[in-house]
């Protein structure tokens, strides 16, 4: 049996030319990638092969070709020492509702190995660390939403994994409950020194946890790269004005202004900058430090309030909006399978080609 790197090597998760074909679907097409230890978002649309991939690094569905490295291990040898030294935190409640929090967890914790001793400490331990501590002894069935994630949390961590595949973990969240889990994932890996894997398909979740986004769409791989090179500043200004009683659409005059100036402008995406921004939001093309002058001078000139004038930073949502428009020709969906869309932050979506 093959040695296991540990999380502080080069990767923990190395696929090569890896398919999945099924009669009438291909889910993985030839997908090649490593993942370095840290926090990893993976994205991609219902269908575009997440799932699939889980499994199979999981050592529980063979592939068609192609091979699968985690932690070292081969994934088509090794698959129940994989299971070992990785948890797993499944999409769906697959919770049972007439046992508490505390007999799950322990009873995880045994199936991972743990002697009954330790089962019980690394679980009430585990169980403080995602705020279940004092509901602990309660049935599952009468738990809310978050706190039956946090339950699948709690067991994907028991055993003290090197690595955790967390599915859509803010699924059926609220705002605040979103908020704390993605709180609780940051910290498995900076107070843990876990790894994690994490699927979604909100945009804006990725953007402020994870390190590193893979976006795999068709089973194939799209891109993989930090998150900074993904939110990397633009060479453009963000610009936010206030309308005033003299110019009741100060963005419009504003815009008409630099237009007329010959700077090229731009208005907000449609994304959840805009939404907070109420429409008050221009996008100027920065050619030097004689923009900054104009737009300061243009906007005194109209006498309207600044806002805010600062170098704006990609979203992960317009790589995928650049990518849609560099397709000339998209390749149709599969009839009878519609493709989900990615949604940003605020409940807006887009649909990947």
């Amino acid at each position: 049996m093959a040695d296991a790197t540990t999380v502080d090597a080069v990767t923990v998760i190395v696929t090569e030319s890896l398919s999945k074909r099924f009669p009438r679907v291909t889910a993985l097409d030839r997908l090649s990638v490593d993942i370095a230890p840290g926090v990893t978002g993976l994205v991609g649309a219902n269908g575009a092969g997440k799932s699939t991939l889980i499994k199979i690094l999981l050592g529980l569905a063979p592939a068609t070709e192609g091979s699968a490295h985690v932690l070292g291990l081969d994934v088509t040898k090794d698959g129940s020492t994989i299971r070992e030294r990785v948890g797993y935190m499944p999409e769906h409640d697959c919770l049972p509702p007439d046992v508490s929090a505390t007999e799950f967890v322990v009873h995880m914790a045994r199936m991972s190995g743990l002697p009954p001793t330790a089962a019980r400490e690394r679980t009430a331990d585990t169980l403080r660390h995602v705020g279940l501590y004092e509901e602990r002894y309660r049935p599952i069935g009468g738990y809310s939403t978050g706190m039956k994630q946090r339950v699948k949390l709690a067991q994907a961590l028991v055993h003290d994994p090197q690595l955790v595949f967390l599915d859509e973990p803010t699924n059926g969240l609220d705002p605040a409950g979103r908020d704390e889990m993605l709180g609780l994932i940051q910290r498995v890996h900076r107070d843990f020194g876990i790894s994690v894997l994490v699927t979604s398909h909100l945009l804006g979740e990725l953007e402020r946890t994870c390190d590193h986004v893979v976006v795999i769409d068709g089973g194939k791989l799209l891109r993989s790269s930090s998150t900074d090179e993904f939110t990397q500043v633009t060479a453009s200004l963000a610009i936010e004005v206030t309308d005033t009683d003299a110019q009741p659409d100060g963005t419009g005059a504003l815009r008409a202004a630099l237009e007329g100036a010959g700077v090229t402008v731009t208005t907000a995406a449609g994304g959840a900058e805009s939404l907070a921004s109420s429409g008050h939001l221009l996008y100027v093309e920065a050619a030097g430090e004689e923009t900054y002058d104009l737009v300061r001078d243009t906007v005194a000139g109209l006498g309207l309030g600044l806002v805010r004038m600062e170098q704006r930073r990609h979203q992960i949502a317009e790589v995928f909006r650049d990518a849609d428009a560099a397709q000339a020709t998209p390749a149709p969906a599969p009839a009878g399978a519609p493709r989900a869309p990615y949604a940003t932050q605020d409940g807006g979506a887009h649909d990947v080609a």
